[in-house]
């Protein structure tokens, strides 16, 4: 397993971590198999989707903020209860298929760790299964 530290500058942000992700593969040599990508947090989560327009995580995080907003009628004591809330949303993992050693995403696809409650630094677990690389 490799832990990745993703440092968000926001409180709210979707961070491409595709190419760590994929670092991430090539170092554990995994050739045909599947990665899943995991946060261990409670108030950001992971995501696949377009990657190509960043407006659509401008959209997406402003359609969260909309339906959720930060300051509600919460019980929770500690403020961000909306991250909470929207992490439930998003989910905590993703798994992707690896095949000739490459992720295998679609043409438009990137992978996104989804920050609510932020500015901090969070890790992102990736874990492969599967056939290893053959070495010369």
């Amino acid at each position: 397993m490799v832990t990745l530290s993703v440092r968000s500058g926001q409180r709210v942000q979707m961070i491409d971590i595709t190419q760590q992700v994929q670092d991430a593969l090539r170092d554990m040599g995994v050739n045909e198999g599947i990665c899943a990508v995991y946060v261990p947090h409670t108030t950001a989560g992971v995501t696949i989707n377009e990657g190509a327009d960043p407006a659509v995580c401008q959209d997406i995080m402003a359609h969260f903020s909309e339906q959720v907003p930060h300051r509600g009628n919460y019980r929770h004591y500690e403020g961000n209860s909306d991250a909470h809330i929207k992490v439930v949303s998003v989910g905590s993992s993703e798994t992707i298929v690896i095949q000739g050693g490459q992720l295998r995403l679609g043409t438009w696809q990137r992978i996104f760790f989804c920050e609510f409650d932020g500015p901090r630094t969070r890790s992102v677990w990736v874990k492969a299964v599967g056939v290893a690389s053959a070495r010369e």
